[in-house]
């Protein structure tokens, strides 16, 4: 099945990444010079459209959509196959905004993440507003569905990966005490209710970070961003 992907910096990025574009749609009467140009030297196929025939495509495109095959997702076994003795993955928890699985995605990229896993039902999927946010990250952090995140959970435990899960409770430390060598998976809860009962179970480090205002809990991919540069700075501390 077809997607779309729109806006400048991610059709740029994609087109950078030399990813599959079956057609690219500028405007006939605004045309991003950088980003034709890009698309002639790759002899991509481009529809030139006017502004209003760009209303058909929904959310901020800047008059610049890509339209691509369905966004890639890989098995577990797929990627694990691959990973090193420092591999890092992250599993998503029923996470439903997409806005911060793109800006997670976007972070991972940035941090050595070697895959995120997501629930194949009950949880935000890869679209083309998570493609937007994560400015191309969606093509080059490898997302694994899987079935059940326990029984997965459970796979990674056994292939050497130590599991920990950011969570405010009695039984958590401060994610700076955390030692993060090694093979590491970082759980992540959903927005609202956090990580599910059953799969806490199966964490093996539950770390917090601390706060000291009135606010009780930051956003999800802000979350993971601080947790994902301190697992960072420990793997390559500042010289």
């Amino acid at each position: 099945m077809a997607q779309y992907i729109y806006g400048k910096n991610v059709v740029k990025q994609w087109i950078l990444n030399h990813n599959k574009i079956n057609r690219l749609f500028l405007s006939k009467e605004k045309t991003d010079q950088e980003i034709n140009l890009m698309a002639q030297k790759d002899k991509l196929t481009i529809v030139y459209l006017t502004n209003k025939e760009f209303e058909r495509f929904e959310g901020l495109h800047q008059h610049v959509v890509a339209e691509i095959d369905d966004f890639k997702t890989y098995t577990l076994k797929e990627v694990t196959d691959t990973l090193t003795d420092n591999a890092l993955l992250i599993v998503l928890d029923g996470l439903e905004d997409p806005h911060n699985l793109g800006a997670i995605l976007r972070t991972a990229d940035a941090t050595e993440v070697d895959g995120v896993i997501i629930p194949r039902h009950g949880s935000v999927k890869l679209t083309p507003t998570v493609a937007k946010v994560s400015t191309g990250a969606i093509s080059t952090v490898k997302t694994i569905e899987v079935v059940n995140l326990t029984q997965t959970v459970e796979t990674l435990k056994k292939q050497g990966f130590w599991i920990f899960g950011a969570e405010f409770s009695p039984k958590a430390i401060d994610y700076r005490k955390a030692n993060y060598k090694g093979k590491v998976c970082l759980v992540i809860g959903s927005e609202g209710k956090g990580i599910s009962p059953l799969l806490l179970k199966h964490v093996d480090v539950i770390v917090k970070l601390p706060m000291h205002g009135q606010v009780t809990s930051l956003n999800a991919s802000v979350s993971t961003a601080v947790l994902l540069y301190e697992i960072l700075n420990q793997r390559h501390p500042l010289q």
